[in-house]
């Protein structure tokens, strides 16, 4: 434990430097009330979303770290800011015309329009709760509306009356000349109708912890601040929240970035020290526009567990979390891979590494082993080539490449079979587009068919490349099994009919025999596919039966 402690120290990976700048804060002692808290926050007009799900991750990422290097105890709350006033009816849902009387209300008081839960807002919570679940985060959910109400915003709240006019001049200071005319940091609910109002307070009473304001009729109204009658605008909200709870460290999107000054000023004005926080850059979606809920670009959490594992797009959201990148299907068999490649490189890593090892932080540092025998983007040439339907069509190669393989044994590699021919049934079919030979190409895809398989003529193209390349070499023993002896045969060829760059005979191949831009390793995939099956592929593409 002390050789770990001590790499992590040291340790460059993102959630050790995040998690050294918490411990900073408690450098001269542990914090009163005991415990280190982070906190993420959550808005329920929606269901969540996989921004939702990366700034939990990566904020559980950091916590795991500080237990490495600290011995303080560590909360996580899940905050949701379920009191807000519904601003305008959800195009997703039932019922809108019903929901539509209930505007400005708190999504707590608005009636679920699925009739299955108290409230809107409780019914979002609850998909909140089990998206969170699912996955396995440890944490505590906290809703605004219980906040407020059972009396553990009070002394804060409070404390924002009586210091509500530098709190006041923080917020003008953000705010246009028109907006300060009636801007103020309490929202008072309204006695009679519940709903939010966004309306000038005329009085705050600091003593009687009381404001008092005319509603839209022009009825004055004076409300404790206090008790849930009361809530304040968004951007206190968020810096009285850290104070109230002791918040220590929250991460969010790069759009709150301009506010970081403003939170840290509430937060410090009501009292306690604002805490650590992360900026991440956001996603982006095919068409480099930054991916928003509202619009249902981009690429959701569904949608990239219906092609690939959740460990695929927690590594994913492991890396460069402060730059912005596309999230779209496409960046998904990437993912895939490299993930299993860092699974597969952990155990043998030293300590400093494995902790800069992605795995190490997606798995809390019990990294399980890897049975991806076989690549994603491998798996992906099978099911393309094989027309497959089923996972099951892909077993038949794989058993006869790695006859130990099953899908007991190798889990992992099962679970990519079954994703690797839904997305190419989805993605890949769709977009094949295959091309007839040139004289040239057919010249050098005949040769190539006439090699596999036969000794003498592979071993031929070998010494003829050799001797090309001006040397001779020591030709290795034919093993029809061995990927790198395939592989030397794919180069000879191309070599021996003057491919220039040799990229463009690995692109014929993908192109004449794939119908694609790119594809494996050819000759992974021929001791894949098989010997006799690569031959007759050779022969529908020389046909022009492919491209038909």
């Amino acid at each position: 434990m002390t050789e770990l402690r001590d790499a992590a120290m040291t340790s460059k990976a993102w959630p050790f430097e995040e998690a050294r700048r918490v411990l900073k804060r408690y450098e001269n002692g542990p914090p009163e009330k005991g415990y280190v808290l982070f906190e993420t926050g959550y808005g329920p007009s929606g269901l969540p979303h996989i921004g939702t799900f990366g700034e939990v991750l990566r904020t559980t990422m950091i916590r795991r770290a500080f237990e490495v290097i600290s011995d303080i105890p560590t909360r996580l709350i899940c905050f949701s800011d379920d009191m807000d006033g519904m601003r305008k009816v959800p195009g997703n849902v039932p019922n809108r015309e019903m929901l539509a009387e209930h505007l400005q209300k708190p999504l707590t008081r608005v009636p679920d329009p699925f009739g299955e839960f108290e409230s809107f807002g409780h019914h979002n919570n609850a998909m909140l709760r089990r998206f969170l679940d699912t996955f396995g985060f440890e944490y505590e959910f906290y809703s605004a509306t219980e906040f407020y109400a059972s009396g553990q915003f009070d002394e804060i709240l409070l404390r924002a009356a009586e210091r509500y006019d530098a709190l006041m001049e923080v917020m003008l200071k953000s705010l246009r000349e028109e907006r300060q005319q009636t801007y103020s940091i309490f929202l008072p609910l309204h006695p009679e109708t519940g709903r939010v109002l966004y309306v000038p307070i005329k009085h705050v009473d600091p003593k009687d912890g009381t404001v008092t304001f005319d509603d839209e009729t022009g009825r004055e109204w004076t409300v404790p601040v206090t008790g849930g009658q009361c809530k304040l605008q968004w951007k206190p909200d968020f810096g009285a929240r850290w104070a109230a709870l002791g918040v220590d460290f929250e991460m969010y999107g790069k759009d709150h970035s301009t506010n970081t000054p403003i939170y840290d000023a509430i937060c410090e004005i009501l009292g306690a020290p604002a805490p650590e926080h992360f900026t991440y850059e956001l996603f982006l979606d095919e068409n480099g526009q930054k991916i928003s809920k509202s619009s249902g670009n981009g690429i959701s959490i569904d949608e990239w567990l219906t092609y690939a594992a959740t460990e695929s797009l927690s590594y994913f959201m492991y890396g460069k979390p402060k730059t912005a990148k596309r999230l779209y299907f496409d960046v998904i068999p990437k993912a895939v891979d490299e993930y299993h490649q860092q699974l597969k490189a952990y155990p043998e890593q030293p300590v400093e590494q494995q902790l800069a090892n992605p795995v190490y932080h997606i798995h809390s540092g019990a990294v399980p082993a890897s049975t991806m025998i076989v690549s994603f983007a491998m798996l992906l040439n099978l099911a393309s080539v094989a027309h497959a339907e089923e996972k099951e069509a892909l077993w038949g190669f794989i058993r006869r490449y790695a006859p130990q393989a099953s899908p007991e044994s190798h889990p992992d590699l099962d679970r990519a079979a079954g994703f690797a021919v839904r997305y190419y049934q989805d993605f890949v079919k769709p977009a094949k587009v295959f091309r007839a030979p040139t004289g040239q190409e057919r010249a050098a895809l005949e040769e190539l068919r006439d090699c596999l398989g036969d000794a003498d003529r592979a071993l031929d193209v070998l010494a003829r490349k050799a001797a090309q390349e001006g040397g001779e070499a020591a030709l290795p023993t034919v093993d029809w099994q061995d990927e790198e002896f395939l592989q030397s045969i794919v180069y000879a060829v191309g070599k021996t009919h003057g491919f220039e760059p040799l990229r463009a005979w690995f692109a014929t191949l993908y192109e004449v025999l794939m119908g694609a831009s790119q594809g494996p390793r050819f000759g992974g995939f021929v001791a894949l596919y098989g010997i006799e099956e690569t031959r007759a592929l050779i022969d529908r593409g020389l046909r022009g039966e492919l491209s038909a």
